[in-house]
């Protein structure tokens, strides 16, 4: 595979970006199990494998996209042969000192070939110029391939947000400490 080139993102890659295909399938959902006893709630999650593949649409749509890029703090773009191959965009919370992961996607073709990986790496170095010690990543618990792609990069779950996104769904988020 030819090297992929990580950037900031130009006006000019807009286009590409959201014809990006967002969607993707999963074969495993993280389910949210929820317990209230008296004084004691109890909310855990667990992998469960669904009996079929799923095509699971992407949160946002392309308009919230375009109105989202335009107000990040950072956005990069994955180069592959000059061709807009995915990008990552990141949200700065100096208070936290964190920066948050809020969107990434892949071209489908080109997938399961670290470039989401090599986004989040280079979204970690962005983190860090920015003098965050923090990196959160947000995801729906049916993505189990971008799960797995944050566990292996050493993230690990700090937390949910029931009705986050706009279809309703659960936001999980899985945190990285920067060196």
């Amino acid at each position: 595979m030819p090297e992929i080139e990580i950037r900031p993102a130009m006006a000019t890659d807009i286009h590409a970006l959201a014809a990006l295909e967002h969607s993707y399938t999963s074969d495993h959902v993280w389910q949210m199990d929820f317990r209230s006893e008296g004084d004691t709630v109890n909310v855990s999650f667990r992998e469960v494998r669904l009996p079929r593949s799923v095509q699971v649409q992407y949160p946002h749509n392309p308009q919230t996209l375009l109105d989202d890029w335009a107000t990040r703090d950072g956005l990069l773009v994955a180069d592959l042969e000059s061709n807009p191959a995915g990008y990552i965009s990141l949200a700065l919370n100096p208070q936290l000192g964190a920066a948050r992961i809020t969107n990434l996607a892949v071209a489908r073709r080109l997938r399961r070939q670290k470039i989401g990986s090599s986004l989040v790496m280079a979204g970690q170095d962005w983190a860090v110029h920015h003098e965050m010690q923090r990196l959160i990543l947000e995801v729906q618990p049916k993505n189990y391939p971008a799960i797995q792609m944050a566990k292996k990069l050493g993230f690990e779950l700090c937390g949910y947000n029931d009705h986050y996104f706009a279809n309703h769904d659960i936001a999980l988020f899985f945190s990285k400490w920067l060196k």
